[in-house]
């Protein structure tokens, strides 16, 4: 393809960045304060924020853009402890927009605020990835809410803050001290990417305070840390599956994989993969990294096709998506197209468009993928819409906690209940019990994108059956 044409193409997604992600998307995303006795250091962990401004029961708001003027009534009267003004008020938001999880937070928040509550904090990306936050917390409110409504934990409210660490490993850590030192945090969900949980885990390890991360999925996490757990599967399964279907279903053998050397769970991704390919008896002929300043979309493509590849593995992340959405406008679906759980956002479905059908992805959840299952009817009951993976894993990682403190509300109750070969919780996903390493020995689902209209876009993610 000419440089001209890569250009133009190029500018197209631009144009079409700017106009969709704008509107919103209804079906994934789109429609801090001081803990305890004002025990937060004013540290300054960058972007000029605080740690203050970086931590929240319902005091500040951090969704982005306008919030409207019942949410921003009940942040501030639960700023100002006038808890029933707040409880009017944020039942009045969830009627404006009830696929709000925040809102959901703060009203549980508070309604607990004049008794005892057991508090858990969730550590998400709300400064640099909204969406996932909020797909993150949908998961967290939804099993805050159910606990609540049913009397508690043993008759214990559960309290739930939020820490906004911006996907940055050094804010994460700084985050991680900040719950440490406060001994009413008994477990925290989250951080989001592999890079920021391996930070924040040693700090973790060191307080003794128990991490559950609902979207880690590097393979280093696995026997990090006694008191780092996981409830999404590791990329050596989605590595594997993705192989498997490669080869056996597909029958081709050769292929190429994009990947960021800058992030641990894409680099872990992409090693995962070329070596399940061998092991299958494909090969992986060529490795471009995203993260390169001089990265040629077309070129790489070229280069590919005439080293005889049949396959394009995305291992993207979020940071490179921009740059993998390019991939898939180039190839112009010419070579087969598979990707990990990163590439499984709205934006593909509104950049990749046509151009992106037919690309099979691993996941680790889908709301299709259990008929059994009576989550997706109860979360499309509660947000009035679908749930994303991230959801369903976030609510398994909150309710693996809720289990925990039922057994004993402490910290070291927390972990030792976790690791106890007799724990079980049924999740989103299905029963959730950790091996010694962490994990949570569980498969993943291959999603493929298809023309459809449940997510407004004009495209869906369907399980493979």
């Amino acid at each position: 393809m000419s440089q001209k044409n890569e250009i133009t193409i190029l500018a197209l997604a631009l144009l079409l960045t700017a106009g969709i992600v704008g509107g919103g998307f209804w079906w994934f995303s789109n429609n801090g304060a001081k803990i305890g006795n004002n025990i937060l250091p004013n540290q300054e962990p960058g972007n000029n924020s605080s740690l203050q401004d970086r931590i929240s029961f319902g005091e500040k708001s951090f969704t982005p853009g306008d919030i409207s003027a019942a949410k921003k009534e009940g942040v501030q009267a639960i700023a100002a402890k006038s808890y029933d003004k707040a409880i009017a008020n944020f039942t009045a938001a969830l009627k404006l927009n009830r696929n709000d999880p925040e809102t959901l937070i703060f009203l549980n928040n508070a309604r607990t605020a004049s008794s005892k509550s057991y508090t858990i904090m969730a550590s998400v990306p709300f400064g640099t990835d909204p969406n996932a936050a909020l797909e993150i917390l949908r998961g967290i409110a939804q099993a805050q809410n159910q606990v609540n409504s049913s009397g508690g934990v043993k008759g214990v409210p559960l309290r739930v803050g939020i820490a906004n660490d911006d996907d940055n490993p050094e804010i994460s850590k700084q985050i991680a001290s900040t719950l440490v030192s406060n001994s009413e945090v008994l477990g925290v969900v989250g951080p989001n990417t592999s890079d920021s949980t391996l930070a924040a885990g040693t700090i973790y390890t060191s307080g003794q305070l128990v991490a559950i991360s609902p979207t880690s999925t590097s393979v280093k996490i696995s026997n990090f840390s006694r008191y780092v757990f996981r409830t999404v599967p590791s990329d050596f399964m989605a590595a594997r599956t993705l192989a498997n279907y490669m080869v056996r279903t597909l029958q081709k053998k050769n292929a190429v994989v994009f990947f960021n050397s800058q992030s641990n769970y894409s680099q872990s991704l992409k090693s995962e993969f070329v070596s399940s390919v061998s092991l299958e008896g494909g090969q992986v002929a060529s490795e471009f990294d995203l993260s390169k300043a001089d990265f040629s979309a077309a070129k790489s493509v070229e280069q590919a096709t005439k080293q005889g590849a049949e396959v394009l593995m995305l291992a993207a992340n979020t940071e490179t998506l921009d740059k993998a959405l390019q991939v898939i406008q180039i190839n112009q679906k010419k070579l087969t197209l598979l990707a990990g759980d990163d590439v499984y956002t709205a934006k593909t479905l509104e950049i990749g468009r046509e151009q992106a059908v037919g690309m099979v992805l691993a996941v680790p959840w889908h709301i299709d993928s259990n008929p059994k299952s009576d989550f997706p009817q109860k979360s499309r009951q509660l947000w009035g819409a679908d749930v994303s993976w991230r959801s369903a894993l976030s609510y398994d990682a909150t309710v693996a906690l809720i289990a925990a403190l039922e057994r004993n509300p402490t910290r070291d109750g927390v972990q030792q209940a976790l690791l106890s070969s007799d724990f079980s919780a049924t999740g989103a996903s299905g029963t959730i019990r950790f091996l010694a390493s962490g994990d949570r020995n569980a498969s993943v689902q291959l999603v493929k994108i298809v023309p459809g209209s449940r997510s407004r876009t004009g495209y869906d993610f369907e399980p493979v059956r």
